[in-house]
């Protein structure tokens, strides 16, 4: 989101989606029609009542999707910021908004499992190329960062959330512990402590599977 965008979009299921509104706000706010043009007209408070009204629905799909925890808030987050930026695109005399907002969470939600898929791919043919070489051989383009990347995803199989979503941000996007937890809502103290158990745990697989994968 820009620099120049005043609204910050809160966390869903980390904070209250928004602030509790004086009744006179309420009675003073427009219908679904105006939100949507005025949206389109680039009104930030505009955003703001999109995200009130229909981030619950938006999370909803992204839960379904992926599950509770940091990907569905990510994905959620991504789908206002992605919609705003792409305002241009929405014509109100076209349809309502809150159907725009879910036809970008769809896109939204399929490029995390195209994203996802593409890393289970990657995992595949390196375990595949690993085991079509000779016993004892050295295994061309297969160095040791490729195959603890397969151990770590196949660990990562074994978690839940938020464990799971921590471990993404911190090996696939590169994101300091400060990141991920600015990111996800979740104190510092424990995104450390889901990361070091995460390490502990693969260390001891490395030092087994990892021997038998490089050798």
């Amino acid at each position: 989101m820009s620099e120049a965008l005043a609204v910050r979009l809160p966390r869903v299921g980390s904070v209250a989606l928004v602030e509790p509104v004086p009744m006179q706000r309420i009675a003073a706010e427009p219908d679904d029609d105006e939100v949507g043009r005025r949206f389109a007209a680039g009104d930030e408070q505009a955003l703001a009542w999109a995200y009130e009204r229909w981030a619950g629905q938006i999370h909803g799909m992204a839960v379904r999707a992926f599950g509770p925890g940091p990907d569905a808030e990510d994905v959620t987050q991504q789908v206002f910021v992605s919609a705003w930026t792409g305002r241009a695109r929405f014509r109100p005399d076209q349809g309502p908004l809150p159907a725009w907002l879910v036809g970008v969470a769809r896109h939204k939600i399929a490029d995390g499992w195209a994203r996802r898929d593409r890393q289970r791919r990657e995992a595949e043919a390196a375990v595949a190329q690993a085991q079509a070489a000779p016993s004892g051989a050295a295994t061309p383009g297969v160095d040791a960062a490729v195959a603890d990347r397969v151990l770590l995803l196949d660990e990562l199989d074994r978690l839940g959330q938020p464990q799971r979503g921590i471990i993404e941000l911190a090996f696939f996007e590169d994101l300091t512990h400060a990141q991920i937890a600015d990111r996800t809502g979740i104190p510092l103290g424990t995104v450390k402590s889901h990361i070091r158990r995460t390490l502990e745990r693969l260390r001891t697989r490395l030092e087994v599977d990892g021997a038998a994968l490089h050798a």
